[in-house]
């Protein structure tokens, strides 16, 4: 049976997608060995560096954020080359799994996933290296799973204040475009993300940012690569070509995100971002249920994790509010799955498109049986009400 009205697509990417990027996407495909599309793909390269904040090399790779993570590795680790890595949640145990899966030997530090990555841990461990044996140091952003951003520029501040050459390798696939991000400040060396998140776009596009001593040291690197190499994007992509056929449509599209993350302007989208996951957990606090991310200060922007009170099932709870509410929320992952629902609150989204997800959610748990307490989507229209307009002009 038809359900009229809209479907809210509430978890935390892929993103529902803008009609002005659908109406780009739709436009006619053109050669992309023709002089018509090098301005296509100058747009996109060039408009890709302002959004990481960097004047690096950006890669483009018709792909999931998944081969961007194996284009990371394959271009500056050999095979047995030991790598640093942080447990934040099930995308960087998955970054792990990739990476003993191509040779490499990744160390796990252990976390709770309930935070982002600890800095001190991470020069402990790093001080302990003497013979610089650990290659990089892999971090993840803005944790999907768990909704928990680590910071970036302390794990920086951490490999340097140990004397360590090691290489800073970030994902930031659901941070990029939502949260603040500095490649170029933040001394970061090689980045992975894609375009389902903040960008706006269907799944499809993935990036590596790259700095230029990673770029150097890709050089002599032999771990055997061909799709992901970036030595055979630098000279297309100086032209505004690539190497093999681009993802044309999905690049149209990347255009106009850009163009329309720009119009708004980085620090109001952030703004946003922060501002509305900040009324997001005052409606679970509300409610009497628990965030899981549990460090002040490291909560994202992006979603925001719920754990479900014992003996209730998450999955249940959402197949509950799928059917009546026409609302999709997020699933628990591997060591959460079942124990959290994820609500997702980034892209192109707006106050009222909160309170309607909010108000689902709450609708939802007493339709399901979830002990809580009501008045959770009030207490975020009321967190909305009460702050401050901060934006500032369009870049």
């Amino acid at each position: 049976m038809r359900q009229a009205g809209r479907h809210f697509l509430q978890i935390p990417g892929p993103s529902a997608v803008p009609d002005r990027i659908l109406r780009a996407i739709s436009a006619q495909t053109i050669d992309h060995r023709g002089p018509d599309f090098a301005e296509v793909g100058k747009t996109a390269l060039e408009g890709m560096k302002s959004i990481f904040k960097t004047e690096s090399h950006v890669f483009i790779y018709p792909s999931s954020g998944t081969g961007a993570w194996e284009a990371a590795l394959v271009n500056t680790l050999n095979r047995g080359d030991k790598v640093l890595m942080f447990e934040t949640g099930h995308f960087a145990t998955l970054w792990n799994k990739m990476a003993r899966k191509i040779g490499m030997e990744p160390e796990f530090l252990e976390g709770d996933w309930r935070g982002g990555a600890e800095p001190d841990r991470i020069e402990a461990r790093l001080r302990e290296d003497t013979g610089h044996e650990i290659k990089a140091v892999c971090v993840v952003h803005n944790e999907t799973s768990t909704g928990s951003v680590s910071n970036v520029a302390e794990v920086r501040k951490a490999i340097d204040a140990a004397g360590h050459p090691a290489l800073l390798m970030v994902d930031t696939i659901s941070g990029l475009a939502s949260i603040d991000f500095r490649f170029d400040e933040w001394g970061v060396d090689v980045c992975v993300s894609g375009s389902q998140k903040g960008l706006m776009l269907p799944p499809g596009l993935s990036f590596n940012a790259v700095s230029a001593r990673a770029m150097e040291h890709s050089k002599t690197v032999e771990t055997p690569r061909s799709y992901w190499d970036w030595q055979d994007m630098v000279g297309p992509n100086e032209t505004g070509y690539f190497p093999y056929t681009p993802g044309t449509n999905l690049l149209y599209g990347l255009n106009e995100a850009i163009a329309m993350l720009h119009e708004e302007g980085l620090d109001n989208v952030f703004a946003r971002h922060a501002r509305h996951g900040a009324a997001t957990r005052a409606a679970v606090r509300a409610w009497g249920l628990e965030v899981l991310c549990a460090r002040q200060g490291e909560e994202s922007g992006v979603l925001t994790a719920v754990l479900m009170p014992g003996g209730h099932s998450a999955d249940g709870f959402r197949a509950t509010t799928l059917k009546h509410y026409d609302i999709s929320l997020g699933n628990g992952l591997s060591k959460v799955a079942d124990k959290v629902f994820r609500i997702g609150h980034l892209g192109d989204f707006n106050d009222l498109m909160l309170m309607a997800t909010l108000s689902g959610v709450e609708m939802g748990l007493a339709k399901a049986g979830v002990p809580h307490q009501a008045g959770g989507a009030q207490a975020a229209m009321e967190h909305l009400k009460d702050t401050t307009d901060t934006r500032v002009a369009a870049e």
